[in-house]
């Protein structure tokens, strides 16, 4: 029967190089399939700048404006705080700073432990009040797909192993450690599979978006 330690050495060794692989593979497999594609040659006159276009509906699209929040300010709230958390607890958190560093060669400031750790509380309530607004809600209820609860799963599961490892709740500790470590590579495997690649596809469709109707003289 393998030992909790021996679990954590697959979880950082084996099975980590392979969802390090996968997503490389099947993210770079979906950018390829987009711009493959390609798209008919315009030959009317450019009314505007499309590069300018298109950066303007990047940074545009990235702010929330009155009308979306008016229009539904739970999801604009709510939305917010669990992405903008899920992001601190990935990039500011000083082992995930460390593991980049030495994966990739580079690495930045991180905050302190304890800020990330409630940042990450706030984050998982977050989530949970998703995932309840979705299943009260008749519409997104009905418009919900097994997907959909899937890809909320597979976020929730590395942010709620790791709070508990961070605290010690599983025990031994090894085991903690190693579940947060095969739930961050579940999300990485599936990630350029499902509607998660919208991470790395939604700034590409914001700036195409953005240059098409810019080169037509259209303010997006």
């Amino acid at each position: 029967m393998i030992t909790p330690m021996e679990f954590l050495m697959w979880t950082k060794g084996p099975m980590f190089q392979l969802a390090l692989t996968v997503f490389a593979l099947g993210l770079l497999v979906r950018l390829v399939e987009i711009f493959v594609l390609g798209r008919a040659h315009n030959y009317a006159v450019p009314r505007g700048n499309a590069v300018v276009g298109g950066l303007r509906t990047m940074y545009k699209r990235f702010h929330t404006d009155a009308g979306t929040f008016k229009a539904a300010p739970f999801d604009v709230v709510v939305g917010i705080i669990w992405h903008v958390g899920f992001i601190v607890a990935l990039l500011l958190f000083i082992p995930h700073v460390e593991l980049i560093k030495s994966t990739l060669g580079i690495g930045w400031p991180a905050l302190p432990n304890p800020v990330v750790d409630a940042i990450t509380a706030i984050t998982l309530l977050g989530l949970l009040a998703a995932l309840v607004h979705r299943l009260l809600h008749p519409v997104k209820r009905f418009l919900s797909t097994p997907e959909d609860y899937a890809i909320w799963a597979v976020t929730f599961l590395p942010l709620v192993t790791g709070y508990l490892a961070y605290h010690r709740v599983i025990n031994p500790y090894p085991l903690g450690l190693g579940l947060h470590i095969l739930s961050a590579e579940i999300f990485l495997i599936v990630l350029p599979f499902t509607k998660l690649t919208h991470i790395f596809t939604a700034w590409v469709a914001r700036y195409y978006n953005g240059a098409t109707f810019a080169r037509k003289g259209v303010q997006s």
